[in-house]
């Protein structure tokens, strides 16, 4: 009866006061709350009147200082409000039922009613006033507001201090009032409104300010939604709720995210991580300590909050299991205190409340650490690529150092979730321990040995987990080393038909990774076993140890017992992830020390001097380097010249004379080992091989510098691009792909000329730019570039046409690392051998063409009036001829599109096809049977030890203690052997699914046409082969064990609780629909935000390898620094998307522990409430037991659904290139051509016509004609008009539209592509080495003997070169050949078709990187070797084309001209005579 309201006060200070004998009214219950109820009265006149008044709609006024909507004073208020309303309705009922238990008699239960029906009325109408006028803008807060306000908080505090505590409601009614009282006077007299008049929401500006291109944006100091967020907010992750709404209305795009502050982004984390790094290293080198060190201190208050949260979780957590035997106790009648179960169920609630806010917040942290750590390694690893010697370079390839971005400084990130588990493991077991001890005595040392003896069980496990990730690490290296390689070459692959070997050599690379991934995951297995059974064996070792020491057992004791053991099981069960984490962690850490502990390129090579600071450009004295300075021999001896300003230095010389080492010693690449090198201003430097970014091309000739249009459209006429520019779709907009892949050999390197040329440098290095472009063209870029824009520049040039050597003012010829001559060109040429030899060899392929009368040269350029005489054509994008291209969208397309990323829901089909992959799906059963059994005998155990112990010692036990434990260990033994089966099965599925989807998707790509290649970056490839396969090999066959685990556990709990009271499903049922509800809201963005993670990532990849790959360029340009700032937005742009949907997960999660913790709570309501007797107080206990771990599984559900399902993304993405489109069949067996075909090797074309895609146009148009078998047939034509089309579509790169071509009579489009590419041979413009052995790289399908290969290596000029090596065929070739010469490389390819000796053999401009000795030993070599066969030749030296049989000369798409040389070269009017005229004249004169 007197719960609410007429208890007499009996409070310390009531005591003192009625010892005294002035017993006061003021201390009686029933005048405070008659006061608050007038406060709360004239509160809801003010809010009458102001509506009255019609004054903003309803509460304009009054709310005007407590609006911000979007902020921490409105949204407080709001709360507030809503909490009081309804706290003081709950008061109102209970007032009610009072009432009415009263007869409706006590007068003092009316007034209660009344004090509380004004509190619900008045905060009501506030709530719903607030929520009206939130669209209002507000000037200031009233006084009659905050005089009220003041007058409510000294009430409130005064019924705090003051009035009687004995009744447990209206203490907390006193405190959550005290605590809004306080919060309201907060938010009204010091809260500032944001924004002024403008204020539109946190969350807007970046929304609506956001980069929308990937990884757009970097870190911003303007606030965010999470550093502006309000204390309510942080606390709910209601900051995250606009967000989480887009989502919900429209798949999220990256502009879509909001940008990351400062704090968080790597802008302003790098240079404080490299301070921390540099300060810890002391000069020393960096060491795996030293690294954690700088990690820690870097992130030093967010580890030591998030420690703080893992701390107050931990004691909360053990608050339930504390409590259990007390309720037990109580439940069976034996009562401390009044009103002790609402204390009881207050305290539950409270510590459920407390751990669900500490995790949830301890979470959040932890993975913001995850992020800002991995954006600092990834900055350091840049860096570093940056400044890697090209010794320590050749050691680690890219492959590796990307690796060490994509995984290892992920897995650091990751390990954030587990650097709180090593000491939270000490304090569990310690509060496990109190708790045991508390209430089973010196049994819980028998846990405490248990505990131990299990932790130590898994060292051996743990050594050998680290041992199988050392080796898996190493081996996924090896494969992902090779995969870059050969998705770099792949177009060379094809033409040679190799792709299925280096597929076989991938596939055996991952036999190696599988068989250590194997030994992985078993072992994994194992551990699982162990630590599932850990929990059990603690349990019987210590109730073992009560029944020896004599110690009852009482099931409120047990049950406690139960319920510790249950938690002490979640450090068991995560000590072996946290061992096998800390050892993958390790082993990163070590790997990204040592390379980080790798040498940098020598600062003090190249002296540099201002300029203007000296009278000099260059001057090297008395200078010996070498690439390898332990090498007896080094790479330059004895160098000196000097350089000055304006002054034009030719170097030429044989293949491998040093040439291109002495532009990069200039440079500064090459280590010093004695003399001295000087430069004078800023350089600029265009290398052999062209570099371009994946981009658009004004981006990549501008390179950082601003637009100045007249320099530019300057920069674009010198280097021939206008042209160029006008045949593309997008002109200087058109994106190139990976590595300049849509476009040719001689496009890529005009734009790097032009890029060199923007920059406005003082000295120019161009390592042999001539060679890729036709002849017409190299003349042209002479005199425009070198004698025209750079005329007052100083220029050192690398040249192997000998008619570009007599402009020079100094030429150095190279021999053998030395430079044997320099001078003139007049000079030198008497003065020694070694230029006449270079001289002569030109005038030898001059003198083919000498019967050519030089008078009849045209003055107007050759073929057409257009600026390219001979030019590779550009592939796709150049082929768009402007004759008949329509100019619509459809054709408007670039190659290279955004990633492909699904939207919407993963398809449930992914999900099937993941689950049925492994032996058709058979073993799920099993797994999810022995998952069954093994939670039905765990839930058997704990029953059985609830019912068959005594409440109390007073009760007779209903089995004696043998039956009792012999049952009990039965049971543990038979829910062991249940895990053990289901850890085997669940691990065997995951390792069959992960290899049968590897060798899906990689057959699926290697068998890809060309097409998908020329418009898929590798790193997208790459990106799926590394991440994707790792989540799929390590990650989502226990994201799938884990949700299974979860809902039987789940199903097993709620079952256990119906048992006890069927009514905890009226709540329960709502409360799992509201979750379900939360779950499809919060996924829509969850999911779209884990997919942009995806496809950022790419792009960083990307980046990576592209500044890995061009990093001497981009230093020889002083860029770094630009470089580095695209890294960091990038690295910022994948940072985005992870942090919002960590912050996406905890909002989640926050709500689903708060609706568990309700009915956690109603349940235990219930069961204080039913009257003694009614109900079994050890079921009810064993109910309360399973139901404190409710909220923790509720929550642990959805998370790992929504876990599993990002995760799942994995398999779609990899899925998604499992699918792709392939080539025709490889070989049709009942169509397979004879072993002798082609026999005479004559090819018919009849009206060809092709396109590379239904969208663009035709790039031949119906080409008829025919190459006899033994002929050599030249084929030339301006850039674009499809020589290089042609031969694509002999090999059947590119497939026809219409038309045929037949050799021998075998039309080719009737047999297999291996039957055609294996038959035919081909030297391609860009010569290609994989990294092996010479042995493999001439001879990679193993067909041919030593012997042969000795002959074919003599045969190219190269037999003494690999004679001088110590292990001759078996000396290695680095990645891309990197350890050979660029002229050295296309020897090894021309020693590839003299082993194959094909009838038909295709030169596509093979003599590109050779000087002019080399070329007519080559061109000598072909004719006495390839004397029968058809030679086809596509060539910008005349001279290569001029002894041909046969000229077709090819013009848009048509052929302009087809006849024997000597005929066109009699038609004067011809445009061949016109071309070779003009080479004549320009070879026999100089560009003085």
């Amino acid at each position: 009866m007197g719960f609410l309201g007429s208890t007499k006060a009996n409070g310390m200070l009531t005591t003192f006061l009625s010892l005294s004998g002035s017993k006061s009214f003021l201390m009686e219950p029933i005048f405070v709350r008659c006061v608050s109820g007038f406060l709360h009265g004239v509160l809801l006149l003010v809010l009458f009147c102001s509506w009255v008044r019609g004054r903003n709609n309803g509460f304009g006024s009054v709310t005007e200082r407590l609006k911000d909507k979007r902020g921490f004073g409105f949204k407080s208020v709001l709360f507030c409000s809503l909490v009081l309303s309804l706290l003081n309705l709950v008061l109102t009922s209970l007032s009610v039922f009072y009432w009415y238990e009263s007869d409706w008699l006590d007068e003092e239960q009316l007034v209660s009613l009344l004090m509380f029906l004004l509190p619900t009325v008045s905060w009501g109408v506030l709530s719903l006033s607030l929520h009206r006028c939130s669209d209002y803008e507000m000037r200031k807060s009233p006084l009659l507001l905050r005089i009220w306000l003041v007058f409510y908080l000294a009430v409130s505090c005064y019924s705090l201090v003051v009035v009687d505590k004995s009744q447990v409601l209206l203490l907390v009614c006193d405190i959550v009032s005290f605590s809004g009282a306080l919060l309201l006077c907060y938010v009204a007299f010091f809260k500032k409104a944001r924004g002024g008049n403008n204020s539109n929401g946190v969350l807007e500006e970046p929304l609506l300010n956001g980069d929308s291109t990937v990884g757009g944006g970097v870190g911003s100091d303007e606030a965010t939604p999470y550093s502006r967020a309000g204390l309510l907010s942080l606390m709910t992750f209601s900051w995250m709720g606009p967000l989480i709404e887009i989502g919900n209305k429209k798949p999220l795009d990256l502009e879509d995210v909001p940008q990351l502050h400062d704090s968080d982004s790597v802008v302003g984390l790098a240079p404080k991580f490299r301070t921390m790094l540099e300060s810890s290293s002391d000069g020393g080198g960096v060491t795996t300590f030293k690294l954690m060190k700088a990690l820690f201190f870097s992130s030093q208050w967010e580890i030591l909050v998030t420690a703080f949260f893992a701390f107050i979780y931990t004691v909360a957590s053990y608050v339930g299991p504390a409590l259990i035997d007390t309720f037990v106790q109580y439940l069976n009648g034996r009562r401390q205190y009044n009103n002790e179960g609402y204390v009881l169920v207050i305290t539950f609630f409270l510590a459920k409340l407390v751990e669900c806010l500490s995790q949830r917040h301890w979470f959040f942290r932890l993975q913001k650490v995850g992020i800002r750590m991995r954006s600092s390694l990834v900055a350091m690893i840049y860096e570093k690529g940056l400044t890697l010697s090209c010794h320590s370079k050749q050691g680690r390839t890219s492959g590796e150092i990307i690796n060490l971005m994509t995984v290892d400084a992920e897995r650091i990130g990751n390990f954030s979730w587990y650097m709180h588990d090593p000491w939270m493991v000490l304090l569990q077991v310690g509060l496990a321990l109190w708790i045991l001890y508390r209430n089973l005595g010196l049994a819980s040392v028998a846990a405490l040995i248990a505990t131990i003896l299990v932790m130590l069980v898994n060292f051996p496990f743990g050594r050998m987990q680290e041992r199988f990730q050392e080796k898996l690490m190493e081996a996924k290296d090896n494969r992902m080393k090779s995969t870059s390689e050969i998705l770099r070459n792949m177009r060379i692959l094809k033409l040679q038909g190799w792709e299925m070997k280096f597929l076989s050599k991938i596939f055996d690379l991952r036999k190696s990774e599988e068989g250590w991934l194997k030994k992985y995951v078993y072992n994994s297995a194992v551990i699982s076993f162990v630590f599932w059974g850990a929990p059990t064996l603690v349990s019987v070792s210590t109730f073992g140890a009560c029944i020896l020491l004599g110690i009852p057992l009482e099931s409120g004791k047990i049950l406690s017992a139960l319920a510790t053991f249950r938690i002490l099981q979640e450090p068991i069960y995560n000590l072996p992830d946290t061992i096998s984490m800390v050892v993958q962690t390790k082993v990163s850490l070590d790997r990204i020390a040592s390379y980080l502990c790798l040498d940098n390129l020598q600062p003090d090579v190249v002296e540099t001097l201002p300029q203007g600071g000296s009278d000099i450009a260059v001057e090297v004295r008395n200078s010996t380097l070498s690439w390898d300075v332990s090498s007896e021999s080094p790479t330059l001896k004895d160098i000196s010249f000097k350089v000055l300003p304006g002054m034009k230095v030719a170097v030429c010389g044989t293949v491998g004379s040093g040439k291109s080492s002495l532009l990069s010693s200039i440079l500064g690449e090459v280590p010093k080992v004695s003399g001295s090198l000087k430069v004078c201003g800023t350089k600029a430097y265009v290398a052999q091989s062209p570099w371009i970014q994946s981009g658009k091309i004004e981006d990549n000739i501008l390179f950082g510098k601003p637009m100045e249009r007249e320099r530019y459209e300057k920069v674009l006429e010198a280097c021939s691009l206008s042209k160029d520019l006008e045949i593309l779709s997008f002109g200087d907009q058109t994106v190139i792909g990976e590595r300049g892949i849509n476009l040719s050999g001689g496009q890529k390197q005009r734009i790097q000329i032009a890029r060199a040329l923007y920059q406005d440098a003082d000295i120019y290095l161009f390592d042999d730019p001539f060679s890729a472009v036709d002849a017409h063209t190299g003349s042209h870029l002479f005199k425009e570039v070198l004698l025209g824009l750079l005329s007052s520049k100083s220029v050192i040039y690398v040249t192997h046409q000998v008619e570009f050597l007599p402009a020079a003012d100094l030429i150095l010829v190279m021999k053998d690392g030395r430079i044997s001559q320099a001078g003139k060109y007049n000079d030198i040429l008497s003065s020694g051998t070694d230029f006449m030899e270079l001289i002569g060899a030109h005038q030898e392929a001059l003198a083919v063409v000498s019967s050519v009368d030089a008078s009849s040269v045209s003055e107007k350029p050759a073929l057409g009036g257009q600026e390219d005489a001979i030019g590779l054509d550009g592939k796709q994008e150049s082929q768009d001829v402007k004759n008949d291209k329509p100019d619509t969208e459809e054709t408007k397309r670039q190659l290279v599109q955004e990633e492909e990323r699904e939207k919407g829901s993963v398809a449930l089909d992914v999900y099937w096809k993941y689950i049925t992959l492994a032996y058709g799906g058979a073993l799920v059963p099993f797994i999810v049977l022995a998952q069954v059994l093994f939670q039905l005998l765990q839930i058997g155990s704990n029953y059985w030890m609830a019912w068959a112990t005594p409440v109390s010692k007073d009760v007779e036990a209903p089995v004696n203690i043998s039956t009792l434990m012999i049952v009990y260990v039965a049971l543990a033994v038979g829910s062991s052997v249940c895990i053990l089966v289901r850890a085997t099965l669940l691990v065997t599925a995951g390792y069959k699914t992960a290899t049968e989807l590897f060798h899906k998707m990689h057959h699926c790509i290697f068998r890809s046409p060309m097409s998908f290649f020329d418009s898929t970056p590798s790193g997208r490839i790459m990106n799926r082969a590394s991440t994707d396969q790792s989540a799929v090999d390590l990650d989502i066959p226990y994201q799938f064990g884990s949700v299974a685990i979860t809902v039987i556990q789940l199903i097993g709990i709620i079952g256990v609780m119906s048992q006890v009271s069927w009514l905890v499903f009226l709540v329960f049922i709502p409360v799992v629909a509201a979750s379900i509800w939360y779950q499809r809201y919060y996924i829509a963005a969850a999911r779209e935000l884990s997919r942009l993670v995806g496809v950022c990532k790419a792009p960083l990849i990307q980046h990576f390898a592209e500044t890995i790959s061009g990093s001497t360029t981009i230093r020889s340009f002083n860029q770094e620094s630009r470089f580095r700032g695209d890294n960091m937005r990038l690295s910022d742009g994948y940072s985005r998307p992870k942090f919002y949907s960590a912050g996406a997960m905890e909002w989640l999660c926050f709500r689903l522990d708060m609706l568990s913790s309700l009915t956690f709570a109603f349940s235990l309501v219930f069961l204080i409430s039913i009257p003694t007797g009614v109900i079994d107080p050890s079921l009810a206990g064993l109910a309360v037991t399973y139901g404190l771990s409710l909220n923790t599984l509720q929550a642990w559900l959805i998370w790992t659904l929504c876990n599993l399902e990002n995760k799942i993304i994995s398999v779609e993405r990899i899925l998604q290139y499992a699918s792709v489109p392939s080539e025709p069949p490889l070989v049709i067996e009942s169509n397979r051509p004879e072993q002798s075909w082609p026999s005479r090797g004559q090819v018919d074309i009849h009206d060809l016509q092709v396109r590379y895609a239904p969208h663009m146009p035709l790039v031949l148009r119906g080409i008829t004609c025919t190459f006899k078998g033994g002929l050599r047939t030249g084929i030339v034509g301006r850039t674009g008009s499809g020589k290089s089309t042609l031969i694509q579509t002999l090999f059947r790169i590119v497939e026809p539209s219409a038309g045929e071509i037949k050799i021998d009579g075998v039309n080719i489009l009737n047999i297999g592509l291996h039957d055609l590419r294996l038959r035919l041979s081909i030297i391609p413009q860009d010569p290609t080495m994989f990294e092996g052995t010479v042995r493999s790289n001439l001879d990679p399908l193993e067909e041919y003997t030593d012997d042969q290969i000795w002959e074919a290596l003599d045969k190219c000029q190269l037999g003494d070169e690999v004679r001088k090596k110590d292990l001759k065929l078996d000396s290695s070739v680095s990645e891309n050949g990197e350890n050979w010469s660029m002229g050295q490389r296309q020897l090894v390819c021309l020693g590839r078709v003299l082993l194959k000796r094909s009838k038909i053999l295709v030169l596509d401009e093979a003599t590109a990187s050779v000087d002019t000795a080399t070329d007519n030993l080559i061109q000598k070599t072909l004719r006495e070797h390839f004397s029968d066969c058809t030679v086809i030749t596509i060539a910008h030296r005349i001279s290569s084309v001029i002894d041909s049989d046969m000229v077709l000369l090819l013009s848009n798409g048509i052929i302009e001209e087809y006849d024997s040389p000597v005929k066109l070269l009699e038609n004067k009017s011809s445009s061949f005579s016109k071309l070779v005229a003009e080479y004549t004249a320009r070879s026999s004169s100089s560009f003085d």
